[in-house]
């Protein structure tokens, strides 16, 4: 043996002479659980490392209907076995032959045991001389290797994640120790090797994730978020030299929670729901169009007003560079600017147009961040002087005060949203500037507002006066407003006005159609948003029911009811103008299977009270005695802030004095919604409302469409299935399953307790809507219901028909016009 071949061949015999020790050892002791690992311990099939808590367990598993061996940890006291992270993902054990252990290295390996005992897999680090370590499991599921002098933690299975990311692990990269947390994939549901797609931080200009298929964007989370809190989740971003990172922490671990990227490419949320024994999923990307990177090409938006929406616009002062493959609803060849061929506009005038309400740019390449402005307008000032600057955004930045976001390259994959939204400063030229009638500076808006405002209160007072002096001139039961279609005195806006602030009503404005005819969003010349009802000039039924809105809605001021603005009635033209409500129906968030979960349990809460007391200012506080007879979810607008708004007043009634019942032969609304007793025999009061009102309710603590809830056996509705839960003791079982379980289970139950108790049949037995709101906002004892009527639903090839007995139409409108329900 040469002298230099000495230290490496006894390093060798050492690290046999460990392994036999090792070996032996195995043969005698008998682990089935424990806490941590030390030097003269191993882990080896049927052996589990625990942690303190009981809730993550490390072992040997095996994958779906492989029978290849794993070393992993998975949730060690549900009953599915839930695996969130292995060790030797791409090298797997054939049979039971595997065991894990510290060698005299300090660090953990993983041996194959045969006649070659071979290394599997290793930490790989590096430990002081006479140092030893030992592994500990965490309730956090993290895998930590301490020395035990020290106790500092020389490794951790948190910094080198696999498919899913826990509560307190880390995404991004560690620039002092040269880690990048990222997420990949398993192959298949049998394989946790390394598969196709991953998520991770792309670190450039303002840092974003992005889920890839191999090196191919999928799909991107908005621009890094400036915000610390998501939703429930506790929400932690850094960027700062050493790190830039995500990192999510549930309160208290009250509920377990994991972000899984599965292997057919598609990011997850998931919770535990211990009620079902199972878990279910919170969200998931990509789910719609919009969600796909890219979608609509670059200098253009995407937004899905439904699933058959082609959902692309190009941005102001752009069109689309392939107009055959745009009209063939392709948009990924995204647009150019309409008169100029160059990216530059400073040679012919130009300035910023302000699109609302978008998940910013992809920011990878094209943005970087001022930190040093601290004034809005010195974002434009400083895009403006430099030509290749094609967008800005002011942005907050916590304890940082405002910030500039500037794109100096093309923009791409901008999408509307209303929730985690910003406003994008769009650089056109000054032929685009002169045309766009969105064009107003913060200040000159805010003055502009400030001078129009008792303006607008006088003409919203001269409206009502009109109204209620033409109503006491021929006051009788059932009189409606008359509209002279000729006279000058009741109109409010020119048609000229409304059609400048719809562009001519572009289809790009219409927000809704409906058998009355269309609503479309308008900008006026103040700057101002409304939404403008146009009734259609073919419309049976449009002309009655617009002064039947005229007259009731023009009385009525509540923070629970849209705002009538005014209307038009010119050239044949009858129009109702409304304050501008972004987030549209309740329904669209309620029946959508991504948005309803925007819908926590006391965002739900507070729009049952808010539509609780706008009924009740209907039925008592309000001039008039107004019995609204189409109370449904579509029917409910709600404003930037959530808060709900009673709509659509087409289908209202006027009692007088001490008048509370009415009949009629016209039967109008939305069968699943009306009352027995209107719907068979053309009766309505205030108890119509209160079960429309218990309709409605319930839908909003399941999140299930009354006329679409299909139960089979026996065929029961919304209303039927909820009854014969309350009456099992199992009445929560009803309530959205995308709320898992963040709700007040006492709350909810006394939500479809006073649901029942609006739904019964007789209307006597029903509650009023003073009572109902007296019970949602107090602890007062409640009584029991006794059985709704429309227990059982009907088999109908049209479950959405909106009834109309006198005249047959019906009218479908996500606004102000009736949506359509079923017979």
């Amino acid at each position: 043996m040469s002298k230099s071949q000495g230290p490496v061949c006894l390093i060798m015999e050492a690290e046999k002479l460990f392994l036999l020790f090792s070996l032996i050892m195995l043969q005698f002791l008998s682990c089935t659980s424990q806490e941590s690992l030390k030097t003269n311990q191993t882990i080896k099939e049927g052996d589990l490392l625990i942690s303190k808590g009981n809730i993550f367990a490390l072992g040997f598993f095996s994958p779906g209907s492989s029978t290849n061996r794993y070393l992993g940890i998975w949730y060690h006291k549900i009953p599915e076995q839930t695996v969130v992270w292995v060790a030797n993902r791409n090298d797997p054990i054939i049979g039971s032959s595997g065991f894990l252990f510290i060698n005299q290295f300090g660090n953990l390996v993983l041996y194959r045991k045969d006649d070659q005992k071979l290394l599997v897999w290793s930490t790989n680090v590096s430990v002081e001389e006479n140092d030893t370590c030992e592994a500990q499991l965490l309730d956090s599921g993290n895998l930590i290797l301490v020395r035990k002098r020290s106790r500092k933690i020389v490794w951790q299975s948190f910094d080198y994640p696999t498919n899913i990311q826990l509560p307190g692990m880390k995404l991004g990269l560690d620039r002092k120790l040269g880690t990048d947390r990222f997420l990949t994939s398993w192959r298949s549901a049998d394989d946790p090797g390394i598969g196709d797609f991953s998520i991770r931080i792309n670190p450039n200009g303002s840092p974003q994730f992005f889920l890839y298929n191999g090196t191919k964007p999928i799909t991107r989370a908005p621009p890094w978020p400036w915000r610390s809190q998501m939703g429930t989740f506790k929400s932690v971003f850094v960027n700062d030299p050493d790190e830039i990172y995500c990192q999510s922490t549930v309160p208290d671990g009250y509920y377990l929670v994991r972000l899984i990227v599965d292997h057919s490419g598609l990011l997850k949320m998931l919770t535990w729901r211990e009620s079902d024994g199972r878990w279910k999923e919170y969200w998931k990307s990509p789910q719609l169009q919009c969600d796909y990177y890219g979608y609509c090409g670059a200098y253009s938006t995407c937004e899905l007003a439904n699933y058959n929406a082609f959902g692309c616009a190009c941005l102001p002062g752009f069109e689309p560079k392939n107009p055959m493959e745009w009209s063939l609803r392709d948009g990924s060849g995204g647009c150019v600017r309409k008169r100029l061929q160059t990216s530059s506009v400073c040679d012919h005038g130009e300035g910023f147009v302000k699109v609302e309400n978008v998940i910013l740019p992809d920011t990878s390449a094209a943005a970087w961040v001022d930190m040093s402005k601290s004034r809005a307008e010195y974002c434009e000032l400083e895009c403006k002087r430099n030509c290749s600057c094609s967008a800005y955004a002011v942005i907050v930045i916590p304890g940082k005060g405002d910030g500039c976001l500037n794109w100096h390259k093309e923009l791409v994959d901008i999408k509307y949203d209303r929730i985690e939204s910003h406003d994008l400063y769009v650089r056109v030229d000054a032929y685009e500037l002169a045309g766009n009638t969105r064009k107003l500076n913060g200040s000159r808006e805010k003055t502009m507002q400030a001078i129009l405002a008792p303006s607008i209160a006088l003409l919203l007072f001269l409206i009502s006066l009109t109204a209620y002096l033409r109503l006491k001139k021929g006051a009788k039961k059932g009189t409606e407003l008359q509209i002279n279609s000729n006279s000058t005195e009741s109109e409010c806006f020119k048609l000229s006005t409304i059609m400048a602030a719809t562009n001519n009503f572009s289809p790009a404005n219409e927000l809704g159609q409906g058998g009355f005819g269309s609503v479309y969003k308008g900008l006026l010349a103040n700057g101002l948003e409304v939404a403008i009802k146009r009734l259609s000039r073919s419309s049976r039924q449009g002309i009655e029911e617009f002064k039947n809105e005229v007259m009731v809605i023009a009385k009525l001021q509540h923070r629970n009811l849209v705002k009538l603005l005014g209307y038009c009635n010119q050239d044949g033209e009858q129009m109702l103008i409304y304050e501008y409500l972004p987030n549209k129906s309740l329904d669209s968030f309620l029946f959508h299977e991504s948005r309803r979960l925007l819908l926590d349990w006391r965002k739900r809460f507070d729009i049952i009270v808010g539509i609780a007391r706008g009924i009740l200012y209907l039925h008592q506080d309000s001039r008039l005695r107004i019995i609204h007879r189409d109370l449904k979810c579509s029917n409910i607008l709600l404003d930037a802030e959530m808060n709900p708004k009673i709509s659509d007043f087409g289908m209202a009634k006027i009692f007088e004095g001490n008048q509370t019942e009415d009949r009629t032969r016209r039967v109008v609304g939305t069968f699943g919604y009306m009352s027995p007793e209107y719907a068979v025999l053309g009766n309505f009061s205030v108890k119509s409302d209160v079960f429309s009102f218990g309709v409605v309710l319930l839908e909003i603590v399941s999140g299930k469409k009354n006329n679409r809830f299909y139960q089979q056996n026996p065929p029961l509705t919304l209303i039927g299935y909820v009854w014969e839960l309350w009456r099992e003791d199992k009445a929560l079982e009803i309530v959205d399953p995308s709320l898992t379980e963040l709700y007040d289970p006492r709350e909810a139950l006394k939500c479809i307790q006073i649901g029942l108790l609006c739904v019964q049949e007789d209307a006597t037995d029903r509650p009023s809507m003073l009572a109902v709101v007296f019970m949602l906002s107090s602890e007062t004892e409640i009584p029991s219901p006794k059985q709704p009527a429309f227990l059982f639903r009907k088999s109908d090839n049209n479950p959405d028909i909106a009834l109309d007995v006198e005249d047959g139409q019906c009218s479908v409108n996500e606004v102000t016009i009736s949506e359509i329900a079923s017979r």
